[in-house]
C-alpha cells in the first residue's frame, strides 16, 4: 500500500526568507512570534505531536532560533526540514502550485493600494454586464473587517462589496439571503472573464450571512482561479490512474485541474473530520490534499495571535486520530504555502520559509536539507507514488 497526504496549514511560516526585505517582511516569523506571544502571556505553546515530528527543529533551521516553549532537541520521529519559495510572490496560488511542481516565475497582476483600487473601466463594465446596483469598498481590505463595516449598507442598497489584497485577486462579497448566493457566483464568473487582461490570478466569491453589523462569512466561498500553467503533481497522479482527493479550497486553487474528488468543510475541525474519513477509504496510489484555511483566513489576516495559537493546539491534539488510521506505506507531509505573521503590520501574507515535516510509516527519522524550492515536496511525493517525475524539484527522501 502506498498513499500520500499533504496537510497544508495555510500561512504557517517559520521565519523570513533571505529575500524577505524586498517584500517588506524582513524579520517576519509566524510561528516564532506566536510562540513568543504565548510565552509572554503565561500560556507557553504545547504542541507535543508537531514537536515530536520535528517542528521546533525545522523552525530553528529556518530562523536560527528555537520557538519559545519548544524543548525537544533530538529524537524526532519524522523527516524534518524547511523549504524556500522559488516563485516571485507570496500568494496562495504560487505557494500551492510550486508545492505541486509548478513554480510561478512570472509576475501576477495586482491592484494598487489606492482608493479606488480597481480601474473604473473594469467596474463600469462589470456593473453593465451584471446589473448590480453599484460597488462598496473598492479598496485593499481584510475581508472579515470590510463585511462588518459595509454589510449594513450592502443589505440596504444592494451594492456589492468589492475589495482586494496583496494577492493577485479580486474579491466580491455579498449577503447570501439578501443578494443571493447564485447571483453572487454569476457576478464573480463575469468578473473572472473581465480581469484576464490584467493577469489576475483569482476572483473569489465571499458570501456572508448575519445582520445589523454582525456578519460572518460562510463556507460557500468559491474561487475562480486561473489554471496552472503546466501539469502538476495532481495531474501526474490522475494520469497514472490514481485518485486525487481535494479537501477544502484545494480544487479551486488548481481550477479543478487534476482533481478526481472534491470534499468541502466549514472550518479546520470539519475538514479534519473529513480527512479522517478519507484516511479510511482512500485507495492505493492516491493523493489526498487538504488546506486548513482558518489559520490564514481567520487568524493570520485578522492578526489574531491568540486565535492562531489556539487553532494550532486544536490541530495538534487531533493528529493522533489521523496517525492511527495510516496504513503501511503511507507518507504524510505537513507544510504551508506562505507565511502570515499575525504580529506583523498590515493584514497581508509574509514571505517566509515553510515547514517540511514528513511522517508516517514511509517516513524515515532524519534531518532534511533546506529545499531551494517548494517543488521538492511534490517531487518527493511523486517518487513515493511511483508516478511521472515532476518538471521541477528534487525528491527529499
Amino acid at each position: 500500500m502506498s498513499r500520500a497526504f499533504i496537510l497544508l496549514l495555510d500561512s504557517f511560516g517559520l521565519g523570513a526568507l533571505p529575500d524577505a526585505d524586498k517584500y517588506g517582511d524582513a524579520g517576519a516569523n509566524t510561528l516564532g512570534h506566536i510562540a513568543q506571544w504565548a510565552a509572554e502571556s503565561g500560556k507557553p505553546m504545547d504542541l507535543p505531536h508537531l514537536e515530536s515530528i520535528g517542528l521546533g527543529a525545522a523552525a530553528h533551521k529556518a530562523s536560527g532560533a528555537w520557538p519559545q516553549g519548544f524543548g525537544k532537541r533530538e529524537g524526532f520521529s519524522g523527516a524534518w526540514g524547511v523549504a524556500r519559495e522559488q516563485s516571485t510572490g507570496k500568494d496562495t496560488q504560487s505557494g500551492h502550485w510550486e508545492i505541486a511542481g509548478v513554480p510561478v516565475l512570472f509576475d501576477w497582476g495586482y491592484f494598487p493600494k489606492t482608493v479606488p483600487s480597481f480601474p473604473q473601466e473594469l467596474t463600469d463594465k462589470l456593473q453593465e454586464i451584471t446589473g448590480v446596483a453599484g460597488w462598496l469598498g473598492n479598496c485593499h481590505a481584510s475581508g472579515t473587517t470590510i463585511i462588518n463595516e459595509l454589510g449594513d449598507e450592502h443589505v440596504k442598497t444592494g451594492k456589492v462589496i468589492l475589495y482586494t489584497s496583496a494577492d493577485s485577486v479580486l474579491q466580491i462579497a455579498a449577503h447570501e439571503e439578501h443578494f443571493g448566493l447564485e447571483r453572487l457566483y454569476q457576478v464573480c464568473e463575469a468578473a473572472y472573464e473581465l480581469v484576464k487582461p490584467y493577469n489576475i490570478g483569482r476572483v473569489i466569491a465571499r458570501p456572508f450571512t448575519g445582520e445589523n453589523g454582525n456578519y460572518k462569512r460562510t463556507s460557500n466561498r468559491h474561487d475562480y482561479a486561473v489554471p496552472p500553467v503546466a501539469p502538476t503533481l495532481l495531474d501526474h497522479v490522475k494520469d497514472a490512474g490514481g485518485e486525487v482527493i481535494a479537501l477544502g479550497k484545494i480544487s479551486d486553487i488548481f481550477a479543478g485541474q487534476g482533481v478526481t474528488q472534491l470534499i468541502k468543510g466549514a472550518d479546520n475541525m470539519a475538514l479534519f473530520d473529513r480527512l479522517l474519513e478519507v484516511a479510511d477509504t482512500a485507495p492505493e496510489k492516491s493523493l489526498t490534499f487538504v488546506n486548513f484555511v482558518d489559520f490564514d483566513m481567520h487568524f493570520g489576516h485578522r492578526r489574531d495571535v491568540a486565535g492562531y495559537s489556539q487553532a494550532l493546539h486544536e490541530l495538534d491534539a487531533r493528529l493522533p486520530e489521523f496517525t492511527a488510521k495510516l496504513q503501511p506505506g503511507d507518507l504524510v507531509v505537513i507544510t504551508a504555502d506562505h507565511g502570515c505573521d499575525p504580529t506583523w503590520p498590515g493584514s497581508d501574507h509574509t514571505r517566509e520559509h515553510i515547514p517540511v515535516l514528513f511522517f508516517g510509516p514511509a517516513a524515515p527519522a532524519q534531518e532534511l536539507p533546506t529545499a531551494d524550492t517548494f517543488s521538492d515536496i511534490g517531487a518527493t511525493l511523486a517518487k513515493h507514488l511511483g508516478v511521472k517525475p515532476l518538471a521541477n524539484g528534487t525528491a527529499l527522501l
